[in-house]
């Protein structure tokens, strides 16, 4: 009898029936809105009710409080008390007692905790027409495949992608994002199914495959390992087209880039479609998945942390997650393309080392922007001599630690000026902004960029041949529009790219620890490499 008070929290204590007198009988009934009707129930009921009634009978002596037992309470109380633990503790707690057990088979408990533990909202009723309970459902579905909900990046070479997988009523559904069209970056994310779990029988759950336009079909999904799981199609028929792989590319490039090849007039760009079609391709039956996290944030973060859809010339539009690491910021790219590959840093940020624009006429001078910025390159290259080396020995990377800002050209301010600075300059406190134009001479993607912004960071941008070869950083110039918006010029290149947040929600995304971020960072870099 202890180690049933003790699974659930309730002693033999006076506490224990002062709790039971303010809970009232009124109250408890409500709490379990779905009256059990189960004949093996009510026979639990009238036995606990006998029970109580032979414990009402014993004389106590004044020295001896009144003493409760779990076995004592009602049925519909258990259940109430039951429904509040967590679903993973209850088959020890099954294990108890015969009577434990057998109102742990009680539908209304495991409707709570799919409910409470996966948002499932729907009405769990219409599944008694099949058959299915509840507790097959948190068992045999959402609890079984637990491990793969949340954010993932598909192992397909250079390229990447962002997988989401949900709890979408009683289906467990796997959904590839894909970024807007180019060079639409403001346009909301795209979404199509990869795979679907349901339970539909009370053997267990089916896996189909989404891939293709022939419908649902004959899948599998294996968990690899922590933080890893695959999927494979059983019937790769499916995915075919009756117009052969002429067919098949055409309507990928409407689902892809939302036009024709013949719309395409950029040779180069014609060759990157080509290439990527065929390179996918290969991928179409069976996929590795590893999970990703979203970058934690703090208050005192620039804007706060997450995806961004980005432009990479003909490349189209990339997937990017925006981190930041004290005085640094970094772009991870979660999508990306034969020059620089899925899991690359694309561009990374000093916080510390303000850019000042000039004024309007001056910045449409490409030589006068690249001026201003390649004196702050030589003064980060200076303090990096002073400190010794150009490696972050915060384990950076690539990255090169810039510790002071850097000063205007008429102001001139010591080491560490620089974020006092930033932090107190009137554009970034007021939200006001500067005006703000391309040079002449860079290209951009999207034209529509926005013509204010609140401040502008020095920062590298990682340039690299096919293939990621002689991957180099070159000076840029990170410009903040506002709290959704950046961009970042490309001097080598003369080029910009416009980032915009992805404007959704995930759910099961969230870093366990800023450790397990980094080392999530890490991985995928790695193995990008």
């Amino acid at each position: 009898m202890a180690v049933c008070a003790r699974l659930c929290g309730v002693g033999p204590s006076r506490g224990c029936r002062r709790r039971q007198q303010r809970r009232g009988p009124a109250e408890a009934a409500a709490a379990d809105s779905e009256p059990d009707t189960d004949p093996e129930e009510e026979r639990i009921e009238a036995g606990a009710a006998a029970l109580a009634g032979a414990g009402g009978g014993r004389s106590a002596g004044p020295s001896s409080p009144p003493r409760c037992s779990l076995l004592e309470l009602p049925p519909e109380l258990l259940v109430e008390i039951f429904a509040s633990l967590p679903g993973t503790d209850l088959p020890s707690l099954a294990q108890v007692c015969t009577k434990f057990r057998r109102i742990l088979h009680t539908d209304t408990i495991w409707r709570r905790r799919c409910r409470e533990e996966y948002g499932v909202c729907e009405n769990l009723r219409k599944l008694e027409i099949t058959g299915v309970s509840c507790r097959d459902v948190y068992a045999k579905l959402l609890h079984r495949y637990r491990h793969i909900l949340g954010l993932w990046q598909p192992d397909i070479g250079p390229y990447g992608g962002l997988l989401n997988v949900v709890v979408d009523g009683l289906f467990i559904i796997g959904w590839m994002y894909l970024p807007p069209h180019d060079p639409h970056v403001d346009d909301p994310m795209r979404f199509k199914p990869l795979f679907r779990i349901h339970l539909m029988e009370r053997k267990s759950a089916t896996v189909e495959c989404m891939y293709g336009h022939r419908g649902p079909h004959n899948g599998h999904v294996q968990i690899v390992k922590k933080d890893e799981f695959s999927t494979k199609c059983n019937q790769t028929d499916h995915h075919r087209m009756s117009g052969g792989r002429q067919e098949e590319f055409r309507t990928w490039l409407r689902e892809e880039w939302g036009r024709t090849l013949e719309d395409i007039f950029h040779e180069h760009m014609q060759e990157l479609i080509l290439m990527k079609f065929i390179y996918t391709s290969q991928y179409d039956n069976c996929l590795t998945y590893r999970r990703i996290y979203l970058p934690p944030s703090h208050p005192d973060d620039l804007i706060r942390p997450g995806l961004f859809k980005g432009t990479y010339g003909s490349h189209g539009l990339e997937i990017v997650m925006l981190s930041f690491h004290g005085k640094h910021a970094r772009g991870t790219k979660i999508t990306g393309d034969p020059n620089i590959p899925a899991g690359q840093q694309t561009v990374e940020i000093d916080l510390r080392h303000r850019i000042h624009l000039p004024d309007i006429e001056s910045l449409r001078d490409f030589n006068e922007l690249s001026r201003i910025v390649l004196e702050v390159r030589e003064q980060v290259r200076r303090e990096q001599q002073q400190e010794g080396g150009p490696e972050d020995a915060a384990g950076l990377g690539r990255q090169s630690p810039q510790p002071c800002a850097e000063p205007p050209a008429e102001q001139a301010k010591g080491p560490g000026d620089g974020g006092a600075e930033a932090a107190a300059e009137p554009p970034a406190q007021s939200g006001q902004g500067q005006p703000f134009v391309l040079p002449v001479g860079v290209s951009s993607r999207n034209e529509d960029y926005p013509r204010t912004c609140r401040m502008c960071f020095y920062g590298t941008g990682l340039i690299a041949g096919h293939g990621f070869t002689s991957p180099e950083r070159t000076p840029g110039v990170f410009v903040l529009f506002d709290e959704d918006r950046f961009g970042f010029i490309w001097l080598e290149l003369k080029s910009f790219s416009l980032y915009s947040r992805v404007q959704a929600a995930f759910r099961n995304a969230d870093a366990p620890s800023p450790h397990a971020f980094e080392e999530m960072l890490k991985n995928i870099q790695s193995l990008a490499s």
